[in-house]
């Protein structure tokens, strides 16, 4: 069976994003969409609710382009255990408080038993200096928590 890969809402965001005169998003889209093209073959892809929520907000066009990705992808289930998660990730100070939305994303993926959290937000997310306390609450609370890492992570020998 092949590892499991949640997709966060920047992913999405990225993948279907306009043009960029920014080099640094330049990169990130490019690739995103190689990783989508090259890779996503080799996993079994999910996202959630919360993803699609977010990519229904701003520009109608451009929403209309997330949804349609989305629209191909499983939802995880957002389960009971999702929120008494996403609440210990906060006061574990694994991120901050107005973060939640990013406690829910990691909350959903542990507790749907995700391989991956793949991500561009690397304020909240894919950031390693709060790997460590991610790790310790999710694994307090008895789930394994996802490997949270970039498209760029995950490309394999696709590079």
């Amino acid at each position: 069976m092949a590892d499991a890969v949640y997709l966060e809402t920047t992913f999405i965001s990225y993948l279907v994003a306009r043009d960029t005169s920014d080099v640094v998003r330049q990169a990130q889209q490019q690739i995103t969409r190689q990783w989508w093209t090259d890779c996503r073959s080799h996993f079994e892809i999910f996202s959630s609710q919360f993803v699609i929520d977010e990519s229904s907000a701003g520009d109608p066009s451009a929403a209309a382009e997330r949804l349609a990705i989305l629209a191909a992808i499983d939802l995880l289930a957002i389960t009971p255990d999702a929120d008494p998660l996403a609440q210990r990730l906060l006061s574990a100070g694994a991120l901050p408080s107005k973060a939640r939305l990013d406690a829910l994303h990691i909350a959903v993926a542990a507790v749907n038993g995700m391989q991956y959290l793949l991500t561009w937000n690397c304020r909240h997310l894919a950031n390693a200096a709060l790997r460590p306390t991610i790790e310790d609450a999710c694994s307090a609370a008895g789930f394994q928590p996802p490997i949270i890492c970039t498209p760029y992570e995950l490309l394999g020998e696709s590079q």
